[in-house]
């Protein structure tokens, strides 16, 4: 007899096929896949929560590994995160997204289910660091456009300028995210990050965390 996990997954490899016949757009494909995924994670949970025990607040990113050995035209894979709290235990489940490869939730994508309880949530730091990696990728294109100027005669002032950009958005902007602090025995435990703080499903959760943090 099919689960429920098993029956999510079919119906998230059905979702190709009718993509490349064209029965969904792209949008509707993305939204539907997004959807559908989600629920594949919710549906993994239940078969570790408690008996009367169920999710309160869940938060959702979507993080690219972006390289620049990579071409700018190959779409890189991409990390999500997903946090789900209870009124006991916070979980997460990581999973690594290649274009074109329906998500699993299994070793397929590499996905790890971890768990806190709440008892041993200690404190919630925000942090912030520049972005590198944007200032890196606006220096390169900078420094491109002017060896190259003579041929770029068009495009050589706009990707300086571009570059210029990438290089003040990652300074003035650095990313924030908040680290929930583990209170455990032995050596510290890694903390684990929210990242996307604008979000209000982000700000949901930081909010019932403070409360529920060291609550027994």
């Amino acid at each position: 007899m099919p689960t429920e996990v098993d029956s999510l997954r079919s119906k998230i490899r059905g979702l190709y096929p009718k993509r490349e016949r064209g029965d969904l757009t792209e949008k509707a494909f993305q939204r539907e896949l997004v959807e559908r995924t989600l629920d594949l994670y919710r549906a993994l949970l239940k078969g570790r929560l408690q008996k009367g025990e169920s999710i309160i607040k869940e938060h959702h990113v979507v993080r690219a590994h972006l390289k620049l050995a990579q071409s700018v035209l190959r779409e890189p894979e991409q990390e999500t995160i997903s946090l789900f709290t209870t009124d006991r235990r916070l979980f997460r489940i990581q999973s690594i997204l290649l274009p074109n490869r329906p998500p699993t939730a299994d070793e397929e994508d590499k996905t790890v289910i971890s768990e806190v309880p709440l008892k041993k949530i200690q404190a919630l730091n925000p942090r912030r660091q520049i972005r590198w990696g944007e200032i890196g990728v606006g220096a390169v294109m900078g420094v491109l456009a002017l060896l190259f100027a003579s041929w770029l005669s068009f495009t050589g002032p706009f990707l300086i300028g571009l570059g210029a950009a990438g290089i003040l958005h990652g300074l003035l902007l650095p990313t924030r995210w908040i680290d929930i602090i583990i209170n455990g025995s032995g050596p510290p435990l890694e903390p684990i990050p929210i990242y996307t703080l604008r979000k209000r499903s982000a700000r949901d959760l930081v909010q019932y965390l403070q409360v529920r943090k060291g609550s027994r």
